[in-house]
């Protein structure tokens, strides 16, 4: 649950007094009485904004509003479901009052950090957060300035919350822009990095400031843009579907990997007695992925390099818990469930937990913590009947194991006799900044020998 409100709090009273004397003599003086400036206070309207879900949520998306305007809410009661880059969830109210104005409605999308909604304490109030909804100044403010024609820029001047985007922010920095001096133009008045651009005196690409005549005239002008590396013929028929919140932010993500310099090795392992041991306990309701998820943990509390994590480029942190995150699809996109410290949960109670993680992800109700927490991944293609495969390696963990399918594989042993076992591929894919071949190679045969000899994974 998320409980994220923010308000402005009534002005600090204020008082001002005057005292002004004048003494003639030691004996006679006159004092004016004590004027006070009785304070103004403003009204509590306060903004329901779009909250942060998770470490990597830069936008969400309004699935439902739980109540409409008007409605009278209580503290700590759901107002509206939100959809993160990872899952849907309520988000509560810290304060009483009355749901005054929407400003976000279903379906549509808004910058962490933006107001969605309005909420007035009073009745009386109500007009007064619906006129700031819609971006008006609030009628009947006692601390507005002198009556007077206010200028154009009248709406801008004085203190406002800023919202920029991440890389506005950058370039403003860049540029040596005063980004509280500059007009939004995004949605909700968001900053985006044209406005940057504009502020900072930068002209837009020539290419776009080539009149049309001139076009016409030198059509030689315009040949270099069939070269674009982003320019792509349509195709007849086609039907362009936008990213899903969750598809954004694997894009994302994935983007970010490739910054990381990473390696992969290979290695067979033997699975006769795991898969032996699957058909004693897949009737109790264990799961390949749970039987590979613990011998990965078990693999790791003796690695703890390969458990360990690389997220500035100048350090790197072993984890002091071993939390196992299981890649597993969901309709519109990718998610990780967590099964926290699986090294330290017995074999059933981590089959139980892992089948309400899953669960939970299908139905986009899991919990940050309960996605966001992975030290390890582990990915299973193998039920699929992929034989196999490479993994990218999600950001701010050290290694993902890619698992591949059990199958026969004809081997000999060291007198030259062939015979047929069953073998599945597993790849690690590693941060080369922390983790060197030397680790996983280590790390991959202990697994090997806990997959070949399971007994160790029911204790």
């Amino acid at each position: 649950m998320a409980s994220l409100l923010r308000y402005k709090s009534p002005t600090p009273l204020s008082f001002s007094s005057t005292i002004s004397s004048t003494i003639s003599s030691p004996r006679s003086f006159s004092c004016s009485p004590r004027r006070y400036k009785l304070p103004s206070i403003q009204s509590k309207i306060r903004e329901i904004f779009m909250p942060a879900l998770s470490s990597t949520m830069t936008e969400g998306k309004i699935v439902s509003w739980v109540k409409s305007e008007g409605d009278l809410l209580s503290k700590g009661e759901p107002v509206v479901v939100v959809e993160s880059d990872k899952a849907d969830m309520d988000v509560e109210t810290f304060y009483g009052g009355i749901l005054a104005a929407i400003v976000v409605n279903e379906g549509e999308t808004a910058p962490v950090g933006a107001p969605v909604a309005f909420l007035a304490e009073t009745e009386d109030e109500i007009a007064e957060a619906k006129a700031k909804a819609k971006g008006q100044s609030p009628p009947n403010v006692a601390a507005s300035p002198p009556p007077s024609p206010p200028p154009p820029a009248a709406a801008t001047s004085g203190p406002r919350k800023i919202i920029a985007t991440p890389y506005a922010k950058k370039l403003a920095k860049q540029h040596k822009v005063d980004i509280n001096k500059v007009i939004g133009t995004g949605a909700f008045g968001r900053i985006t990095p044209e406005d940057v651009e504009k502020a900072a005196g930068i002209t837009p690409a020539p290419s776009k400031s080539i009149p049309a005549a001139n076009v016409v005239a030198a059509p030689t002008l315009v040949a270099p843009q069939k070269a674009s590396p982003t320019s792509f013929p349509e195709i007849p028929g086609s039907t362009v579907v936008p990213f899903t919140t969750m598809q954004a932010a694997v894009s994302k993500n994935m983007m970010e990997s490739l910054s990381v310099p990473t390696f992969r090795v290979g290695y067979p392992v033997s699975t006769a007695a795991l898969d032996a041991l699957y058909d004693k306990v897949k009737p109790k309701g264990v799961t390949m992925t749970a039987l590979l998820a613990k011998a990965a943990a078990m693999a790791l509390a003796q690695h703890p390099v390969v458990n360990s994590t690389c997220k500035d480029g100048k350090s790197f942190t072993y984890n002091s818990s071993i939390n196992i995150a299981v890649a597993v699809a969901i309709n519109g996109g990718l998610i990780t469930p967590v099964l926290q410290d699986a090294d330290k949960l017995d074999l059933y109670l981590l089959s139980q937990r892992w089948k309400e993680l899953v669960d939970k992800a299908r139905a986009k109700q899991l919990q940050p913590h309960e996605y966001n927490s992975g030290t390890f991944t582990l990915s299973n293609l193998g039920m699929f009947g992929v034989d196999r495969f490479d993994a990218i390696l999600p950001p701010g963990q050290g290694a993902i194991m890619a698992v591949g399918g059990s199958k026969p594989t004809v081997v000999t042993d060291a007198e030259g006799f062939f015979s047929v076992k069953n073998k599945m591929l597993v790849n690690v894919t590693a941060d080369h900044r922390i983790i060197y071949g030397a680790d996983l190679a280590a790390f991959l045969q202990t697994f090997s020998k806990i997959v070949e000899n399971p007994e160790s994974l029911t204790m």
